[in-house]
């Protein structure tokens, strides 16, 4: 099965590594200077959805093999990495440019985290009244001109070749996205975006090549925006001036230092954190949270105001649930009686059993045809059919969706004893 990955990206300092700790198991380095990541840091984030154990009423039931589910609210893993800091120029090498831009193509979503307080410049060094519109423009045009520059310094190589091979338009340039792990189904949707008129491409001009280049990275490197480092005194007025330029569609206000520190003493057993809310308890006679320290309780006090309070969360729970969205990601959940849910467990096995056991999130418009053979490789020909809640049974072209996501294949009898 594929396994999406999200990358943070965005000028250093903005609080990419901060976005990470905050949201994953990883313990990436965090300072306030220029490149503290050089390497990409790599995690693994969890984000809620609704998990059917409680439209079925069995939440009590409900064990996954990975995450958790706490009253039917399911923690989904989704991984995630935060790369080294981007920088104009970085499509000509400045900065670590090329590492970036060579970590980048691993990627199928781009949460841009932008320092909305504008007290970093672009290259991440403290300032004060910088403007992140800045940084916002000129990251979407820096992966432009990497793609664009690869492309056009090759194109009447390029051209020659689709002329002599007689290759439809996305197959040639099928062959040349292939590097930033783009396959032919991804180009055509590039050019369906573009409209009519390109099928000769043997008579594009550069207006039309970066055109297709915008239209490649809209559909390869989808991105969302991280508005970080709301908390801070500026932040109010960028982002008025950032949500009337671009709108609210992709943006998301978000706090990862905030995040960090909650989760911090939810962990330490002083708070009671309700990931993606501004709820949490504080310790009494009867919930057994340690008291927190005045200095501690000081600074928590000040994260309700400047974030929970204003906000209403740290947005960064919000933030993978568009990333989710933004993919068109549907979680399935594979389980071997339809009825009861449960995965049976294998014979003779101790393992933990109980329902709702697996779950793999796969994109709109895969077939339950794809899906078998992604989860059943070989053994998919042991499969004798598909159903569904209701015992309804399913056809391989038919497409996996909110209402059908809840399936079990049902194998013969040699396949479950091999099992």
């Amino acid at each position: 099965m594929k396994e999406y990955l999200v990358a943070c990206v965005g000028k250093p300092s903005a609080g990419k590594s901060s976005f990470l700790n905050a949201v994953s198991d990883a313990a990436a380095k965090v300072g306030n200077f220029p490149f503290t990541t050089i390497k990409p840091n790599h995690g693994v984030a969890y984000v809620p959805i609704d998990c059917p154990c409680k439209r079925f009423n069995k939440s009590d039931q409900c064990a996954p093999k990975h995450g958790k589910c706490i009253n039917g609210t399911r923690m989904v893993p989704l991984k995630i990495m935060d790369v080294a800091g981007l920088v104009p120029g970085a499509s000509t090498g400045e900065g670590l440019g090329n590492q970036f831009l060579d970590d980048l193509r691993h990627a199928d979503l781009l949460i841009h985290v932008v320092d909305s307080s504008g007290t970093t410049d672009a290259g991440g060094k403290v300032t004060i009244g910088y403007d992140p519109i800045n940084d916002i423009d000129w990251l979407q045009s820096e992966i432009h001109s990497w793609i664009f520059n690869n492309l056009w310094k090759k194109w009447d190589g390029i051209r020659r070749r689709h002329v002599a091979t007689a290759s439809s338009t996305a197959e040639t340039l099928a062959a040349q996205f292939s590097g930033y792990g783009a396959n032919l189904v991804c180009v055509q949707r590039s050019l369906d975006r573009c409209g009519a008129g390109l099928d000769k491409l043997e008579e594009w001009g550069e207006e039309t090549v970066r055109k297709v280049v915008d239209a490649f990275l809209e559909e390869r490197f989808p991105t969302i925006i991280a508005l970080n480092k709301i908390d801070l005194p500026d932040s109010d007025k960028n982002i008025d001036r950032i949500f009337r330029k671009y709108g609210p569609t992709k943006i998301v206000l978000t706090s990862a230092l905030a995040e960090m520190f909650l989760r911090k003493l939810h962990s330490q057993g002083f708070i009671n954190y309700i990931e993606g809310t501004e709820f949490f308890d504080l310790a009494d006679d009867k919930n057994g949270l340690k008291p927190l320290p005045p200095t501690t309780l000081t600074r928590l006090e000040k994260v309700q105001d400047l974030v929970l309070f204003r906000y209403g969360n740290t947005g960064v729970t919000q933030t993978l649930k568009l990333a989710m969205d933004t993919l068109q990601l549907i979680p399935v959940y594979s389980v071997r009686n339809i009825t009861s849910f449960g995965d049976g467990g294998a014979a003779g096995s101790k393992e933990k059993t109980g329902v709702f056991r697996d779950c793999v999130l796969v994109k709109k418009g895969t077939t339950m045809g794809e899906l078998m053979g992604d989860m059943l490789g070989d053994s998919k020909k042991f499969c004798q059919y598909i159903e569904t809640v209701g015992g309804v049974r399913c056809g391989e072209s038919d497409e996996i969706t909110l209402e059908n996501n809840i399936i079990s294949f049902k194998l013969t009898q040699e396949a479950v004893k091999k099992d």
